[in-house]
């Protein structure tokens, strides 16, 4: 018979159910008998546990309890609530570097004239506002039918990239600085071999302004163009594929070559997560990030409302107090942003994270920072803040999944790994997205969608750092060309969501 449950750290009071258990089951680690009917995944008080008493996952606290528990009880919902608990941030009291792999590693990249490398080479139709999304669809698509581009070999494709934005808004707020770092970032990510941008015209967010005086790109190859300057839709459609053309053909010139895999810049993210996530997928994907800080290259850890909880494991890796205080000020404006919103930190996990197990936005952050390993945090950023740093960062977001990845492939990742539980499905063009199951049962269900399974690690006995070297091995596979699941669904056309702070008027 399978192990029936396991306890995550010695000093916990639950043990996670790891298959669904009848009545009178007893747990692996206390042997304690279930009292009723439990899920997997979901939480087994090991021990008797008094109301007001705190729940221990991990060693840390997820949770108080809202009545007596019982040993053998499901604790969930319906008795565990958040908690008044006190945080140590001990900046930097953990900050050890990680020894440095001498051994050159490299992917397969398409360089750019600013010495960074894309893994893929797509050309962007690009818009300043919602007014102008049809219109570069229009584009893209009638680009993509033409004779001239199924001759390039080397470029992936031609993406319109539209959005909800960019009127209505303030043109000198925290939204239209958002709003203007973010298209300004895809402008520059590397997997773009060239961009046309489009307007409307009249918009806030003026083409001119995001041109500005240094333009876009440091190749040149970059366009831009107004809807009422051209004269319409069919004569904005015509110019743009000729313009689109140009780009594309420029793009083609260049072509894979070796790269260092400091090059390689990782979106962390995690999505649709289930309580084996903090187990298998994200831990495995953590021992895959220190293994690529090692090397040089960059992974980025974001959705600030989860790491709600368990900030405070990542101020004590701060590389500097600096550092770690810049995390929690952002912790502190998503305080003030969900109150004045009529919102609360607790409203994160979703009723999918909760039927998956998890129960406070506690016990979920402290699940979610396991996807940043060990190394030290090197950085903060704003959402879409270009990223200069090599190593182990942070950039806030929300915990949206398509507007956090959003911002990371702004801030220049050229590549997204994925955690899921209960079976996420989406793609992220440019950057293409690798998907890490977290337990069998929904790899083998959703397995077309699915890059790699980690719901192993429990059921085959399979460890964290094989399964994450695993990992590592498929960022150099897939940077290097290989097709992921969600890229060969063709997904990407529809995720660029970018955050939008503010009033819409």
């Amino acid at each position: 018979m399978s192990q029936a449950s396991i306890r995550l750290h010695p000093s916990d009071n639950v043990e996670i159910a790891l298959r669904d258990l009848k009545t009178g089951d007893c747990l692996s680690e206390s042997g304690v008998a279930a009292a009723q009917t439990i899920m997997r995944g979901h939480k087994v008080a090991s021990t008797t546990i008094a109301a007001g008493q705190f729940i221990l996952r991990y060693g840390q606290v997820i949770g108080v309890a809202m009545s007596d528990i019982a040993a053998g009880d499901h604790v969930h919902v319906h008795n565990i609530g958040m908690s008044d608990h006190s945080l140590d941030y001990a900046f930097s009291t953990d900050a050890r570097v990680l020894p440095a792999i001498a051994e050159s590693r490299t992917f397969q990249g398409y360089r750019r004239a600013d010495g960074r490398f894309g893994t893929r080479n797509y050309v962007a139709v690009l818009t300043s506002v919602n007014c102008s999304g049809s219109v570069a669809k229009f584009i893209a698509e009638a680009a993509e039918r033409s004779e001239w581009f199924n001759a390039l070999e080397n470029v992936d494709g031609i993406v319109p990239i539209v959005h909800g934005s960019g009127c209505g808004m303030s043109g000198s707020d925290e939204g239209y600085a958002t709003l203007f770092r973010t298209l300004s970032g895809y402008a520059r990510n590397p997997n773009f071999g060239g961009i046309l941008l489009v307007g409307l015209g009249c918009e806030v967010m003026q083409v001119p302004e995001l041109v500005g005086k240094d333009r876009l790109r440091p190749d040149g190859n970059f366009r831009y163009m107004t809807i009422q300057a051209t004269g319409g839709t069919r004569k904005t459609v015509e110019a743009g594929v000729a313009m689109v053309r140009e780009l594309a053909e420029e793009a083609n010139r260049i072509s894979r070559q070796p790269a260092p895999l400091s090059e390689l810049m990782v979106g962390l993210q995690c999505g649709g997560s289930d309580s084996y996530s903090g187990i298998t997928a994200n831990p495995a994907l953590g021992y895959a990030s220190d293994l690529l800080v090692r090397h040089g290259g960059t992974t980025i850890l974001s959705e600030t409302p989860e790491v709600y909880g368990a900030e405070h494991l990542l101020t004590r890796r701060a590389i500097s107090p600096d550092v770690g205080q810049k995390l929690v000020e952002r912790i502190d404006w998503w305080k003030d942003y969900t109150a004045r919103n009529m919102g609360e930190m607790n409203n994160n996990p979703s009723p999918g994270n909760k039927r998956g197990g998890l129960t406070t936005i506690l016990e979920k952050s402290l699940g979610a920072v396991a996807k940043g390993g060990t190394a030290p945090l090197v950085g903060v950023y704003k959402f879409a803040e270009q990223i200069s740093t090599h190593g182990f960062v942070f950039m806030d977001s929300p915990g949206y999944d398509p507007c956090s990845v959003t911002g990371q492939i702004a801030s220049g990742a050229n590549l997204i790994a994925f955690t899921t539980g209960r079976g996420s499905v989406s793609g992220y063009k440019p950057a293409p997205g690798i998907k890490l199951a977290t337990n069998s049962e929904m790899y083998e269900r959703l397995s077309e969608d699915m890059d790699i399974n980690c719901g192993d690690i429990v059921d085959a006995g399979v460890s964290i750092e094989e399964k994450g070297r695993e990992i590592f091995e498929l960022f150099i596979a897939v940077a290097s060309g290989a097709e992921t699941k969600s890229e060969a669904l063709g997904f990407g056309g529809a995720e660029f969501v970018p955050w939008q702070i503010g009033a819409v008027m």
